[in-house]
């Protein structure tokens, strides 16, 4: 841990010393734990850390239509433009990766439930599913069936290990509720829990903020902090340890997502891609979502601030959107690729910087929360690296099979749990009914991750079946488990 001495002088070179104004009203474990925290701290680049910041938010939103192009045709692939014998193909690839221990997940899992109304990981919320299962407990069964069926495929029982990039106030308790669940049903030692990094928050003038007497204001550095977190944590050493050549990175609050997709990662594979983006199309051209494209001859997400209405409402000769491909933060990276990375780019990503109401200490002791924005918080996003690939893709997959992103509260009656819950239910009927099954008006019917991925495994239980009340169609695991069979029914 650094010394206090050491602290000092750094600070004095920086201008930070207003940090220890409260020093010698502090007890002797505080002092402690101030300076373990401040070790964490690279005080020599703060400042130039903030005049980036400042330099960020100097510049006004430029508009990038002159700059900008559609990403190629010959790299872009749509599920729904692609044959069945094709899409075969790419997810026989993607299994027979998962089969030899090739693909590994990475979840980005750093967010509270702050905007949901809740203080605890966003992975832990439920939207109230006839079965209850929370987010987390959705994607590791997910992991789980999808090693089901690469096993069907190649005769091969494969691994994926499941790498989630937490935060400091989500750390702990993710780690606590996935031990008390057994991990639901993973492999303890495929399942690894890392911490993002963390930034200073500043005030406009560029002084570090203190939250409280002995801790300095600190948030997360953003989901781009997976590129320093890999390198902190060794967390690409342990992947090439354990053989691992991809990596399927996405946020956690997509209740739809395909974890492990080997779909998409067949794709990437056969198109010989370093780096991959799953994208939507945009529902309209006004939709406030950001689109993957070319500018200046580098793949890169621009925002919707960033282009005028004109060029948003572009079309193509098939009348698509020409700029359409919409960011869902659901990527594909080779572990070359991110090595690369972590070791030459990740200085350069770009810091994108927000205006905040920040709760802080004043010179009198006292915290304040302010009504007003009082400062910033710098964070790096993840799909900033597109800039650096040298192979690029992108899959086009419809919405309404996967993404229906869990942001907001019910009443802002977008992105929020009633959105989720509809969306998710919405497509188990659709697979059901394909599969030869019906479903009566509003009755509900979901599907357990360990029965089916993607609509499989769903004839012999479904077919000619009415469902007229609500109901969970369980796996031959979890019927093992209960006296009702495949199905249980909710009143």
């Amino acid at each position: 841990m650094i010394s206090l001495d050491a602290v000092k002088e750094l600070l004095e070179k920086t201008q930070q010393t207003q940090l220890l104004r409260f020093w010698d009203q502090l007890g002797d474990e505080e002092r402690s734990s101030f300076l373990a925290q401040l070790s964490t701290i690279n005080l020599k680049n703060v400042n130039e850390l903030f005049g980036k910041a400042r330099d960020t938010l100097r510049e006004n939103v430029v508009k990038l239509d002159s700059r900008m192009k559609p990403v190629p045709q010959e790299l872009f692939g749509a599920e729904q433009k692609t044959d069945d014998e094709e899409l075969d193909l790419f997810r026989g690839a993607g299994l027979e990766e998962i089969s030899k221990g090739s693909v590994a997940v990475l979840l980005l899992a750093g967010g509270e439930g702050t905007r949901l109304g809740v203080s605890y990981p966003k992975g832990m919320y439920s939207v109230d599913l006839p079965s209850g299962k929370t987010l987390f407990q959705m994607q590791a069964e997910r992991i789980r069936r999808i090693l089901t069926l690469a096993k069907e495929r190649t005769g091969k029982k494969g691994r994926v290990c499941w790498y989630i990039m937490t935060s400091g106030r989500t750390n702990r308790i993710t780690r606590k509720y996935l031990e008390a669940n057994d991990y639901f049903g993973l492999d303890e030692n495929d399942v690894v829990l890392f911490q993002q990094g963390l930034l200073p928050c500043f005030d406009f003038e560029g002084k570090i903020l203190l939250a409280e007497r002995n801790s300095v204001a600190l948030a997360p550095d953003g989901n781009g902090g997976i590129y320093r977190a890999l390198d902190d944590n060794r967390i690409l050493e342990d992947m090439e340890r354990r053989g691992i050549k991809y990596v399927h990175i996405h946020s956690v609050d997509n209740i739809l997502v395909k974890v492990a997709d080997p779909v998409f990662i067949g794709y990437c594979i056969k198109k010989q891609a370093d780096c991959g983006a799953k994208v939507v199309s945009k529902n309209g051209p006004n939709e406030a979502v950001g689109v993957v494209c070319k500018v200046d001859d580098r793949f890169q997400v621009v925002e919707y601030s960033e282009i005028t209405e004109e060029t948003a409402k572009l079309r193509d000769s098939a009348g698509n959107l020409t700029f359409r491909a919409g960011n869902i933060c659901n990527h594909f990276f080779t572990t070359e690729f991110l090595r690369r990375i972590v070791k030459q780019y990740e200085p350069e990503l770009k810091l994108h910087v927000a205006k905040k109401k920040i709760p802080y200490v004043d010179e009198s002791g006292d915290t304040i929360v302010p009504s007003a924005p009082n400062g910033i918080k710098i964070e790096k996003f993840v799909f900033d690296v597109f800039q650096f690939t040298n192979k690029f893709v992108i899959w086009e997959v419809p919405r309404f099979t996967e993404f229906s992103p869990l942001k907001n509260i019910d009443s802002v009656g977008k992105d929020c749990p009633s959105t989720a819950r509809r969306d998710l239910l919405h497509l188990h009927k659709y697979y059901v009914e394909k599969a030869g099954g019906s479903v009566g008006e509003d009755v509900e019917v979901e599907i357990s991750p360990l029965l089916s991925y993607a609509g499989e495994n769903l004839q012999t239980i479904v077919k000619g079946k009415s469902f007229n009340s609500s109901t969970v169609i369980k796996s031959d695991d979890e019927c093992n488990n209960t006296a009702n069979g495949h199905f249980k029914h909710s009143l």
